[in-house]
């Protein structure tokens, strides 16, 4: 059984103006076989061509936990931590929000959070780390703005399946 689940996020990005497009990320998250399974903390971030970080897409973690103690466990996603993460305040409007039951997970970015962003090759970054289980990072590439309606797909192999990107112009 999939789980399908929408997230409105907003985007404020400073940059050379390109054009307003719509972005959506479609992340299935699997459900592992394990005797003690957590839900998964995921981020997802876009990067430049020179690996700088230019958006922050989603972070989803623990929320329900005291003193807002489950930001404790988001340095366990490393890559998105050392680019980013440990620069941030959680929680963040419009960014982050809570981790989600095994499923497919749509992340939808409203049209117009993006348009600010300027043309060019970015890649987009899913990152996955549970308690007590893996770490994985699925990368898609992302010319932007795009110039007709596209889906670019990555693939994780254990705490990660597909990762779908959809843009459209």
């Amino acid at each position: 059984m999939k789980l399908r689940y929408s997230i409105a996020l907003s985007l404020p990005l400073a940059s050379a103006s390109a054009m307003a497009a719509d972005l959506a990320l479609k992340l299935d998250v699997p459900q592992l076989n394990v005797a003690e399974y957590h839900r998964p903390y995921i981020a997802a971030w876009l990067e430049n061509a020179d690996q700088k970080v230019v958006a922050n897409l989603a972070v989803l973690y623990d929320t329900k936990k005291k003193d807002n103690a489950g930001t404790k466990w988001l340095k366990d996603m490393r890559q998105w931590w050392r680019k980013t993460g440990r620069e941030l305040t959680m929680p963040m409007d419009g960014v982050s929000g809570a981790t989600k039951a095994p499923g497919e997970l749509t992340l939808n970015i409203p049209k117009g959070a993006l348009d600010k962003l300027p043309a060019g090759q970015y890649t987009v970054l899913v990152e996955a780390a549970r308690e007590a289980g893996g770490r994985e990072v699925v990368k898609v590439p992302l010319a932007w703005p795009p110039k007709s309606a596209a889906s670019v797909t990555g693939q994780g192999k254990e705490e990660l399946g597909a990762v779908v990107v959809q843009v459209k112009p």
